[in-house]
């Protein structure tokens, strides 16, 4: 990528610096540490120079925005086009409750919607059911029946604002909710937008809300893929999750090592059952974790998509560049936020937030301060939405397409 000659010159300085300069500040003033590493403990060094990327394929390993490996992000224009889709993660208690809170958010500037369930309805269980004792509308809304649905998302336009469900091994019924109460809105299942997470391989890694077996819940898993394809052109079937393996403990790097290797195997699956690569692919989706680690989180994303092009592309043939295409919605880290001094949880999301912006997000959800005391008040998740509106329209980065592109 540089002429020999001008790395030589270039490893010269360096050297030099390293024997005069950086000795001198070393003897009086030591490191903070012998050593230092990121959250994943991948060694970081003192220094980067063009040294570093000597060796690097510009078109091979970068490329530009919208074409392949997609490393700079899978859109030309990015976030200077469109910005992502400000989805606030919320449910609790009725479904009148949380409907209640989604109409608050729209009206503050949310873009697209992401419903809580609680634990009895994620474990496929009504609310009067005896196992669901004590946890009604506890961590998420109650959906015991179609009706329950449609008081959920009455008065929100189904064919406006685009919805996504984090629901797993009862996805198909909810899924079916969904379609059903829209049907009554007169809004019809091609029109439809939203994402079901459905991912129950990482059910089984790190989150444990399965309720069947594994080889039945992935023809489950399947058969949505399949009816997805076929009858909801516009809905992502499954969002492969990164995220709750990272909340169970993993590092970014087996975050990412988890979240591929499930997603290549639903599209084993689907391919078996008889599917084309290409009819159902491009409704992939992928939903990952934002942590504290700033930079190995941007480089977790932009390694991410280059990985997932690669392999849809050598790997399974796929010949249409949409089938290529990570796009992919981003939490803020649960885990890393404190129930002492919650205000400091502000300043911890915007740093997480900014990382998912500038590693090109589609999607994103900030985390409300009081998340480790409580559900989010409507003061906290106000505070977390303008978090994600002042990194769009007043920090800067959104003005130029990926702005780390070519960072050593």
């Amino acid at each position: 990528m540089f002429d020999k000659q001008k790395l030589a010159a270039i490893r010269e300085a360096k050297d030099k610096w390293e024997e005069t300069t950086l000795q001198r500040t070393l003897a009086k003033a030591p490191e903070r540490q012998p050593a230092f590493v990121t959250a994943s403990s991948e060694p970081v060094d003192r220094l980067y120079t063009p040294l570093d990327v000597a060796d690097l394929d510009y078109a091979a390993d970068l490329g530009f925005p919208g074409e392949y490996p997609y490393t700079r992000g899978i859109h030309p224009t990015m976030h200077r086009g469109r910005l992502w889709t400000m989805r606030m993660f919320a449910g609790f208690g009725s479904a009148e409750e949380t409907n209640a809170r989604f109409k608050y958010l729209l009206e503050q500037g949310q873009t697209g919607l992401s419903i809580a369930f609680d634990l009895a309805t994620l474990m496929g269980y009504d609310t009067d059911a005896p196992e669901a004792l004590g946890e009604y509308g506890k961590c998420g809304v109650a959906v015991s029946s179609l009706k329950d649905m449609e008081i959920l998302l009455d008065g929100i336009p189904l064919d406006k604002v685009s919805t996504s469900m984090t629901i797993n091994s009862p996805a198909a019924i909810l899924w079916a909710m969904v379609i059903a109460a829209a049907e009554k809105q007169g809004v019809r299942p091609d029109q439809l937008r939203g994402t079901t997470q459905n991912d129950i391989l990482k059910e089984y890694i790190a989150q444990k809300e399965f309720i069947f077996p594994p080889e039945p819940s992935m023809r489950l898993v399947t058969d949505t893929i399949e009816y997805g394809a076929q009858k909801l052109p516009q809905w992502n079937t499954i969002s492969i999750s990164g995220y709750h393996i990272r909340e169970a403990g993993s590092t970014a790097v087996q975050e990412l090592a988890f979240t591929l290797a499930d997603g290549l195997e639903y599209v084993r699956w689907a391919i078996r059952r008889g599917l084309e690569v290409d009819d159902f692919a491009p409704r992939l989706s992928f939903f990952f974790n934002a942590h504290n680690d700033f930079f190995e989180e941007i480089a977790k994303y932009r390694a991410a998509r280059r990985i997932w092009a690669r392999e849809m592309r050598e790997t399974f043939g796929a010949q249409d560049p949409r089938s290529w295409l990570m796009r992919f919605h981003t939490q803020t880290a649960g885990v890393s936020l404190t129930a002492q001094q919650p205000q400091n949880n502000v300043v911890r999301v915007a740093i997480q937030a900014l990382a998912a912006v500038l590693g090109g997000t589609q999607s994103l959800h900030t985390n409300s301060m009081d998340e480790a005391l409580a559900l989010p008040s409507e003061h906290a998740v106000t505070v977390a939405l303008r978090t994600q509106q002042i990194i769009a329209h007043e920090s800067g980065v959104t003005t130029t397409v990926d702005p780390l592109g070519g960072s050593y």
